[in-house]
């Protein structure tokens, strides 16, 4: 009896000191869609702004308008003039009027040649999105081909807007001017005891600039206008991530306000970069990516000129991309590693990684679909150690 006590004893020393298996946490190598993004805060921005100025010297009335009211291409009233007769028929001034006609019509010309080429590349985008779309319906191309040339499209056709706005604002600086000399000739007949100037856009008046009756000289600044409906995005990236940002990428608007996110498309990387001061106090180069949203209007009526949002830059995407997750990957070395679970054990495995975001990466090779990987392994997971799986 004696022995048998001493020997259950001894066993059941044993038996506590046995090695337990490590409790882990894992998942399932798996297929399926893996974005390479790049994340930055950015803001709105009016894409096309007007400055109107003094066209000649005079005393200007007191401006009627605030900032955000309505203003109607050619119609509205945007400031009077009140014309000083000795400036008018001052030689000088007379001169100045004249070079300020010949400079707009410049301007026209310029535009309008800006708009025929815009136009004949709008035309070439629509043309071959026709092609490629009937392609796409008999199975010829595949849907990335048909994306990437849709958002080419829709890239010329901003364009195309952008450079019809501007061909009307040089048209009515043009006016302007010419309306202006005009005033300066004593041989023809005053339409008026004074000047008026229209709205060359249909908008709002986003600041006044001088809102108090004054004597002005030509060229004093007056109002801001713009059209907020015509938005585009701005964003400020590191210039080691803006090198991998083409033109035509998808840009993925979140946390905007509205309860769905937006889309867009990269237009734009600035060429030149800038020194800004991180909240850490260091000092870094970033880059402005300019970009169109895709949405109408109407999906995005309550966004404006200057508002917050965090976008996604997609620099890479895949549809089924084999995967593991990053919080499985530890550095083994100079190598990439993890730990699979096989027949109750953890294996330490070496693995080849390509493209990787903050939650995943794309296995290259190592694994395979259907393997389990441990992941957040603690120090007691090591090599050939028993593990169970949670």
């Amino acid at each position: 009896m004696m022995v048998l006590i001493a020997a259950g004893i001894v066993g059941g020393v044993a038996w506590s000191f046995r090695p337990q298996p490590v409790p882990v946490d894992a998942t399932a190598i798996e297929s399926g869609p893996l974005m390479v993004t790049v994340n930055e805060d950015g803001k709105t921005r009016i894409k096309e702004r007007f400055i109107v100025s003094t066209p000649l010297a005079g005393q200007l009335r007191r401006v009627e308008l605030d900032e955000g009211d309505e203003i109607i291409a050619g119609e509205t009233v945007l400031a009077t003039i009140l014309p000083d007769n000795p400036k008018l028929l001052d030689p000088r001034e007379r001169a100045e009027a004249e070079a300020r006609v010949s400079a707009a019509q410049a301007a026209v010309k310029r535009a309008q040649s800006g708009i025929d080429v815009v136009a004949a590349a709008k035309q070439i985008a629509e043309t071959q999105y026709e092609r490629i779309r009937e392609l796409h319906e008999k199975d010829a191309v595949t849907d990335d081909r048909l994306e990437a040339v849709l958002l080419n499209m829709r890239s010329k056709q901003e364009e195309h807007r952008a450079a019809e706005f501007s061909l009307e604002v040089a048209r009515f600086e043009l006016a302007q001017a010419e309306a202006a000399l005009e005033r300066f000739d004593p041989t023809e007949e005053a339409t008026g005891d004074h000047f008026e100037i229209r709205s060359p856009i249909s908008g709002r008046v986003l600041r006044v600039l001088q809102e108090s009756a004054a004597v002005l000289p030509a060229g004093t600044q007056l109002l801001e206008l713009g059209d907020p409906t015509n938005l585009e995005l701005e964003i400020d990236v590191l210039s080691t991530d803006a090198v991998k940002i083409d033109p035509g990428d998808t840009i993925l608007i979140e946390h905007w306000g509205g309860e769905e996110p937006l889309t867009g498309t990269v237009r734009l990387i600035e060429p030149a970069a800038f020194t800004k001061i991180s909240a850490l106090g260091v000092e870094e180069q970033r880059v402005f990516v300019i970009g169109d949203i895709i949405e109408s209007v109407g999906e995005r009526s309550n966004l404006g000129d200057g508002f917050r949002f965090e976008a996604r830059i997609v620099v890479w995407s895949g549809d089924n991309v084999l995967q593991v997750p990053t919080a499985a990957l530890f550095r083994n070395g100079d190598d990439w590693s993890v730990f699979v679970v096989a027949e109750g054990k953890a294996e330490l495995r070496k693995i080849e990684l390509g493209h990787r975001n903050a939650d995943a990466a794309e296995i290259v090779g190592g694994l395979q679909a259907g393997e389990q990987v441990v992941v957040y392994p603690s120090d007691r997971v090591q090599n050939g150690v028993e593990v169970l799986v949670r």
